[in-house]
């Protein structure tokens, strides 16, 4: 049975490199995607950590017009809005390639990869958190097919980075709690950093996982020296970054600056807490990233004193959000006829496709977290879907931000369907259970029917010509 990851693996490696290889001359077609891809270029250029140079500006311009800063530099901007985890591995890539016209399928080949690394990390995190061989088979089984994650080696997006750094923090965390010795915590710590550098918003998490080792020990002594060991190891990765940014700024910036702008979109009075096009052009010609974090801060404060009341029906709206159905890149890029017309039935198929996984996988991974045994191991991954739904519930949420907890869901969800945690359950555990799953239920059939008329309109005969922003 120790062969079966592996195989498993290779499955998902072939599933992701079919994708892959008929894309060979696929462009970019996001703005983050060609944020990064600014970022990346400015690194192997030796320019430093920029974006915006006088090239990408000019061409930026022709449809937006830009805030250039009085000290502008044709080399580009230096910034903070962005973690450097993802450019810097995708400037290690163009290093080793070249930054040609076709530099991004070495990157979708890697990446790739790294997709199909997920499976045995999956399989591992299971085994971890003491489910059995069969239903740690399954985890993995669900991961290597899913098709969002199949395809999602296309992107030049964080997820394909930050996905197999999470869950190889859970898988570490987990080990070092099982071993106790400080060696396994100082990797943790190491790793949080470096997950950390890649998306800032799972930084709090490395204080949650170090109170949870001092919480969880035998020996609350040696648990404080492990947790500490573990935030030293995390800060000495993540300190180096926030000096550099704070030097550039000269004000105290951690990782990213880019607060104010996700909260100017999470509380804007036309906002319904995702991300909308029209409201998230607002503040993106500021190219100084300090005067945009400002102006955004500035008018998120005078948001939420205008209308106080209204920000708990955000926060509960960016939880739907967060938990929704994996639909918007198909209805952007099929509704802007990035893959011509297809008939009714292979849009429902494709639909079925991106939405079905979650469908399936996060009813019976709720099953999983409230019933059957709830020890040490199942406290720190359902901390973490608390702390990871509740920063998004802060902040801004979109369906894609669930993504990177495919890999826990598929692992509760093998357990619940594999080894039957509901016939041993108690009461009080299904409880908990039972709403989980009555609310994730409701947050799709609202959404299904707030957006009736696009999804309509998508299955119909001009769906791939609807001209819809993302």
């Amino acid at each position: 049975m120790a062969t079966v990851p592996a195989r498993l693996a290779l499955l998902a490696l072939i599933l992701r490199l079919i994708p892959t290889l008929l894309s060979y001359n696929l462009p970019i077609g996001l703005d983050d995607m060609f944020q990064y891809d600014m970022l990346a270029r400015s690194l192997v250029a030796g320019n430093g950590y920029r974006w915006y140079a006088e090239e990408d500006l000019s061409t930026i311009e022709r449809v937006l017009h830009m805030e250039r800063p009085a000290d502008y530099d044709p080399q580009g901007v230096l910034t903070s809005h962005r973690g450097p985890g993802y450019p810097a591995f995708l400037a290690a890539v163009y290093a080793v390639f070249g930054v040609g016209p076709n530099r991004f399928f070495p990157v979708r080949l890697i990446q790739a990869v790294l997709g199909a690394m997920l499976v045995p990390l999956t399989w591992s995190l299971a085994r971890r958190l003491g489910f059995g061989e069969r239903a740690s088979r399954w985890s993995a089984v669900a991961i290597a097919i899913l098709p969002l994650l199949v395809i999602y080696p296309l992107a030049l997006a964080t997820e394909n980075t930050f996905i197999p750094l999470l869950t190889l923090s859970l898988v570490l965390a987990l080990r070092a709690r099982e071993r106790n010795r400080i060696r396994d915590y100082v990797l943790t710590g190491l790793v949080l950093g470096l997950t950390s550098l890649t998306r800032s918003i799972i930084a709090g998490f490395a204080l949650v996982v170090a109170l949870w080792a001092w919480r969880t020990a035998e020996d609350r002594r040696a648990g404080l020296r492990n947790g500490a060991a573990l935030l030293l190891c995390f800060v000495l990765v993540t300190l180096p970054w926030a000096v550099r940014n704070t030097i550039v700024h000269g004000q105290p910036t951690w990782i990213e600056s880019s607060l104010g702008y996700n909260l100017y979109l999470g509380y804007h009075p036309k906002s319904s807490g995702t991300f909308q096009f029209g409201i998230s052009l607002d503040l993106i010609p500021i190219v100084d990233d300090g005067e945009r974090n400002a102006r955004g801060m500035e008018a998120f404060w005078s948001f939420v004193r205008a209308d106080p009341g209204r920000v708990p029906y955000l926060m509960i709206r960016k939880a739907g959000y967060l938990w929704g159905l994996d639909k918007r890149e198909l209805i952007y890029f099929y509704g802007n006829g990035f893959f011509g017309a297809w008939p009714p039935w292979l849009v429902a198929l494709v639909f079925s496709l991106a939405c079905g996984p979650l469908i399936v996988l996060a009813p019976a991974a709720s099953i999983g977290l409230g019933c059957g045994r709830m020890d040490r191991r199942k406290a720190l991954v359902a901390l973490l879907l608390v702390y990871y739904t509740g920063v998004h519930m802060l902040i801004l949420a979109e369906s894609r931000f669930h993504a990177p907890l495919f890999p826990l869901i598929a692992a509760l969800a093998a357990y619940a369907v594999v080894e039957h945690p509901w016939r041993a359950s108690t009461s009080r555990q299904r409880v908990l259970a039972i709403p989980l799953v009555a609310l994730l239920v409701f947050n799709w059939m609202s959404e299904v029917a707030r957006d009736w008329d696009v999804l309509s309109a998508l299955f119909g005969p001009e769906g791939w010509n609807l001209r819809l922003p993302y």
